[in-house]
């Protein structure tokens, strides 16, 4: 891209933080800017509906790095002051606070914001778990409290729902959908991922969808779509995330479910996002993808920086990401297609330790591993990807 004066980077995030890095790392010695709209340092997310939730970390544990880190790689935090808009023509970010910043090379690395049900909100004891301060009130009320309805049995939902069941709540998982991470999985992962919660006292009530939250100043009940109420003291939404590019607004910079970017994650001139709201063309799988995994925030971003450094490369991972759920570590590396065929290669689903390949027309494109994560490794070179 030619001389740098000035990086800056919107979103102090996983991704943003490893673009910062990288470029320091690399070569790049002139101005750089780190904004975040939270006024904490940078932190990891991963941790917040698992040990935050729990009560097994405390939240300093989970920050990205020390504040000595930024001043020793002259990295300039700009905290607390969310970005409000952007001007291409002029190369500015525009901040909450009214200031411009000027930018020779720009990443977008503002991650996602989670979708909300449309009503119910101003309740009392109503949560979503996106942010620090989300994860500290909702375990707040979750050690007040005897009942807890988690809406929307995704990665976020399911995992919360295991963390509140274990310190002791009644649970209960609703979500429209047959099983939990049937989307993700299929069903026979699906199946088995149901029968470990309902080993571990949660209710589910899948297939099931909500049309009303009771109470007055403070939640009571959850009204689902079959007529039946369920006492609740504390909702959780985890009805998933939508990319947070509202600041993008007539920018011009192309958005549709997320920024959208060629194979090198470029938007447009001097232009790149990384992470949650990065959907870039993967030509591995051959198609437009975004990933809401914490290993493709890191490596997104380390492919960035060296875009902005001069050497774009394709970016073609093959994305990776986890949950924990009770005494369940499911990992998965690849793709997991609807239409996909899955054969267990490994081990026995009924043992809940095995290794499943996911394959699409005869080629593995997915690998998923339950409490075996060994022989996962050794299976994840198979993926040739679909492209």
């Amino acid at each position: 891209m030619g001389d740098l004066d000035r990086v800056v980077v919107v979103g102090a995030s996983a991704a943003g933080v490893t673009t910062a890095e990288t470029l320091r790392r690399e070569g790049h010695t002139a101005g750089l800017v780190l904004v975040g709209d939270e006024k904490v340092l940078p932190y990891d997310r991963p941790p917040l509906s698992k040990q935050v939730l729990a009560g097994t970390w405390e939240p300093e544990r989970t920050a990205l790095r020390p504040a000595s880190a930024y001043t020793d790689h002259g990295i300039e935090l700009r905290l607390g002051t969310p970005a409000t808009g952007l001007d291409l023509a002029r190369r500015k970010v525009v901040l909450s606070s009214g200031e411009e910043i000027g930018y020779d090379g720009l990443v977008i690395a503002t991650g996602t914001t989670p979708r909300t049900l449309p009503f119910g909100h101003d309740l009392g004891g109503v949560h979503v778990l996106r942010t620090m301060d989300d994860a500290l009130a909702l375990r707040g009320d979750l050690l007040r409290s005897s009942s807890v309805v988690v809406v929307g049995a995704g990665f976020l939902g399911s995992e919360a729902a295991a963390a509140a069941r274990r310190m002791g709540l009644d649970v209960t998982l609703v979500d429209p959908l047959p099983l939990p991470l049937v989307r993700q999985f299929g069903d026979r992962v699906a199946t088995a991922i149901a029968e470990l919660h309902e080993e571990q006292g949660v209710r589910l009530r899948m297939g099931t969808g909500v049309v009303a939250l009771h109470g007055e100043g403070a939640v009571s009940g959850v009204e689902l779509t079959d007529g039946s109420v369920l006492r609740a003291d504390i909702v959780l939404v985890a009805i998933g995330a939508v990319p947070a590019t509202d600041w993008l607004a007539g920018s011009g910079v192309p958005v549709d479910d997320g920024v959208v970017c060629d194979a090198t994650c470029k938007a447009v001139d001097h232009v790149y996002a990384a992470g949650d709201v990065a959907r870039w063309f993967n030509p591995r799988f051959g198609g437009l993808m975004r990933v809401e995994h914490r290993m493709n925030a890191t490596e997104q971003g380390m492919a960035v920086a060296r875009a902005l450094l001069g050497a774009p490369t394709q970016f073609a991972p093959t994305p990776y990401f986890w949950t924990d759920q009770f005494d369940a570590k499911i990992q998965a590396h690849g793709v997991f297609p609807a239409e996909a065929e899955m054969v267990v290669a490994h081990g026995s689903l009924a043992d809940r330790k095995f290794v499943a390949h996911y394959l699409v027309d005869g080629r593995v494109v997915g690998v998923l591993g339950w409490n075996m994560a060994r022989q996962l490794l050794q299976d994840r070179h198979l993926i040739t990807g679909l492209a």
